[in-house]
């Protein structure tokens, strides 16, 4: 009885924000927990957890070397878990970033820095990546096309050759021509304009991917997944031209179709009409 009687004090004490932090202290977990579940980081999360079993028996049994070798442990936990866990915690927190809410809430504030000029600049490097795209395709010429969207690729661009150019199709030609010293790397498009070539992209992490794809294909999903660019593939065996977005592959396309996939892509968080005065509104322009 005395049990319940403490339990029942317990209870009355507790308020509405100590259930508020119970609640945003569980979603952590259970965001931890899904994060982890199906990467290498699981086998070092049951690690951990084995050694705060062990620790917490050595407690039990006083074995006080131990327990205090392992409170020492923990008590450096936070900075452990940092370090272990720091591509999950990464692609987490770029999870987060990329959202669309999030994303549009951000972009209130940039999306007046996008000129007409930006614009019509974005839609010619869409126009010439399309044209190459075909005539790569019948020429069996492998190509690798990053357009930068929200996230900076400064860090990529830094393993390749900055050019900062108006896109062509002799441009794109000339980069990608086989004997050419900056053909086997990605070029990055920013802001409409060639930004650097002859960039190394990551690997995908993904081990669901297609075993007939090559690493230019991979290459491709692997910035797609740590990053919101769009990446523009030409395959050299097969002349396929393909998209890579949000760590899926798209294949097959024509001009027109690339052109319109593109658009979508890159340019309909800008395709928003002027509201009309009154009551009434315009919605955002379909496609």
């Amino acid at each position: 009885m005395d049990i319940f009687n403490n339990l029942w004090s317990i209870i009355k004490t507790i308020q509405f924000r100590d259930i508020v932090d119970i609640l945003a202290i569980a979603l952590l977990i259970f965001g931890l927990f899904k994060l982890i579940r199906e990467t290498r980081a699981v086998q070092l999360f049951k690690g951990l957890l084995l050694l705060f079993v062990v620790y917490i028996l050595a407690s039990l049994f006083n074995l006080v070397m131990l327990s205090t070798l392992l409170r020492s442990f923990f008590e450096a936990s936070v900075v452990i878990i940092a370090v272990i866990f720091q591509p999950e915690i990464r692609k987490a927190l770029e999870q987060v970033g990329r959202t669309k809410n999030i994303r549009k809430y951000f972009r209130v504030f940039s999306k007046y820095g996008k000129s007409d000029e930006w614009e019509l600049a974005v839609r010619k490097s869409i126009v010439d990546a399309a044209d190459t795209s075909v005539l790569f395709s019948r020429s069996r010429t492998g190509a690798l096309i990053v357009f930068e969207r929200e996230t900076m690729l400064s860090d990529i661009a830094s393993t390749g050759t900055i050019v900062d150019a108006t896109t062509s199709v002799a441009l794109f030609g000339n980069i990608f021509f086989n004997k050419a010293p900056l053909h086997d790397g990605a070029s990055i498009i920013r802001d409409g304009k060639l930004f650097a070539a002859g960039c190394i992209l990551p690997l995908t992490s993904n081990k669901d991917v297609d075993i007939s794809l090559g690493t230019r294909h991979r290459a491709a999903l692997g910035i797609s997944e740590q990053s919101d660019a769009v990446v523009l593939i030409v395959s050299e065996e097969t002349g396929v031209i393909s998209l890579a977005s949000a760590g899926k592959l798209t294949r097959d396309y024509t001009r027109e179709t690339l052109i319109k996939k593109l658009n979508e892509l890159l340019l309909d968080d800008v395709e928003e009409e002027e509201p009309k005065t009154g009551f009434f509104r315009k919605g955002r322009k379909k496609k």
